[in-house]
């Protein structure tokens, strides 16, 4: 292995996750199979029964060495994808065939066949069928190529689409279950959270704003990597995120020094016009995946320290020309409307800087939306060190941001999609419900 080039090594990668895909969709079927073969009226004749385990799941899992979990969503995932057969006899489509097609050639494995179907069929009673086929349709396609918790972010979204009316109660019973434990155990004071959207907003804000300004003035005006000094500790992210937690606290507690790096705790709640005027629909909150309901968006905009994003149909955002060198903030929020925090790699606005495609200085780039994006320190050098191009596809938060490889990653440099419209769900028919 410690010979093969980078291009071997990541072609191998890429040839081993499509054999493994292949492979799950095959497994998917067997399982369906055996699960057919074990139907509960089939009593001790049961496929599963007769060779001695209780259901087929728990056949699976102790014959491939599994956990019973992941042969149940194996089992479920084939039963979805399979073709029927009715009453009479006659063959019939799988119950979900847009992703049956899609794990069939390849193109997504089993975890997020699973996780597409799991979400469908959670909305399947509430939306019309037509709705439901449409969004299966769009979803089989968009998971190409996204990791399973960049599909989650994609899932949900979705699902408020599909489902808005679904999202108070959902928001009502995740409120009911937040909560804060306290203890103390070998010297050390133990918090475990659990916060709703709504009110982890803020918490998340706050501590991001303070943990990254601690990153930027470490960094020093290079922007390189943090100052060699031997004798400042280093600390890892999750104890950073701890000082950050206590020196809010202190705030609070009636600390009255200044300078405390809180201007980037922003929460930003963003909606269109027409749903906030209607009432239906969703919202999204900076940093936080799952949507809301317009109630908790409306109740979240008369709190201090929250800014609510209202788009018209446009969605069309005035550039500043060469007037400005520096993003202002308006812009800045702008771009993070489009790019939904660093384009590249999905860290929060609060992570990120925004960067003129087009230099200011070399190329007389303008200060506008089309020239500029929104990238964390990392991918900003691993972009000019590696030679990778960055192209603004639309104007306004309705652009499209695309990341061209240089030709030793692809040598074809075909472009990848970034910001936040690898995460944005575009039904291909209008919302309704059943």
């Amino acid at each position: 292995m410690d010979g093969l080039t980078h291009p071997e090594l990541v072609g191998l990668n890429g040839a081993l996750g499509a054999l493994r895909r292949r492979v799950e969709a095959a497994h998917a079927q067997v399982a369906s199979e055996i699960a057919r073969q074990s139907r509960p009226e089939l009593g001790a004749e049961g496929l599963a029964k007769k060779n001695g385990y209780r259901n087929p799941a728990l056949l699976i899992a102790t014959t491939t060495g599994t956990t019973v979990g992941d042969a149940s969503r194996l089992v479920a995932v084939g039963e979805a994808t399979a073709p029927r057969r009715t009453f009479s006899g006659a063959d019939a489509p799988a119950r979900h065939p847009h992703v049956a097609r899609a794990l069939a050639t390849g193109d997504i494995g089993m975890n997020a066949s699973a996780a597409i179907i799991a979400m469908l069929d959670r909305v399947a009673l509430r939306a019309a069928p037509d709705v439901v086929d449409s969004a299966e349709q769009t979803l089989a396609g968009q998971a190409v190529g996204l990791s399973l918790d960049q599909l989650g972010r994609v899932l949900a979204r979705a699902e408020a689409y599909i489902d808005p009316d679904g999202l108070e109660p959902k928001e009502e019973q995740l409120r009911g279950e937040r909560g804060l434990v306290m203890f103390e155990r070998a010297g050390m004071v133990h918090l475990n959270a659990k916060l709703d959207p709504e009110s982890a907003a803020p918490v998340k804000a706050a501590i991001e704003a303070i943990v990254t300004a601690e990153f930027r003035n470490e960094a020093g005006n290079d922007g390189v990597g943090e100052r060699d000094d031997a004798d400042a500790p280093r600390r890892t992210l999750s104890q950073r995120q701890a000082d950050a937690l206590v020196q809010l606290a202190t705030h609070v507690a009636g600390c009255t020094a200044t300078g405390r790096p809180m201007e980037g705790a922003t929460v930003i709640v963003r909606m269109t016009l027409a749903d906030l005027e209607s009432g239906n629909g969703s919202a999204t909150v900076d940093g936080i995946d799952q949507p809301i309901s317009i109630a908790t968006a409306r109740r979240m905009a008369a709190s201090g320290g929250v800014i609510p994003c209202v788009l018209d149909g446009d969605s069309e955002i005035v550039d500043w020309g060469r007037q400005r060198r520096l993003f202002t903030l308006a812009q800045r929020r702008a771009l993070a409307e489009r790019d939904g925090g660093c384009a590249m790699c999905g860290l929060p606005p609060g992570m990120t800087k925004a960067h003129h495609l087009r230099w200011w200085s070399r190329d007389a780039g303008p200060t506008d939306l089309s020239n500029g994006v929104l990238l964390c320190e990392t991918c900003h050098h691993r972009i000019h060190d590696n030679g990778w191009d960055i192209r603004i596809e639309g104007r306004g938060v309705e652009g499209r941001v695309w990341f061209v490889p240089p030709p030793h990653v692809d040598p074809d440099r075909v472009p990848r999609l970034g910001g936040n419209a690898r995460f944005s769900f575009v039904a291909r028919t209008a919302r309704a419900r059943g």
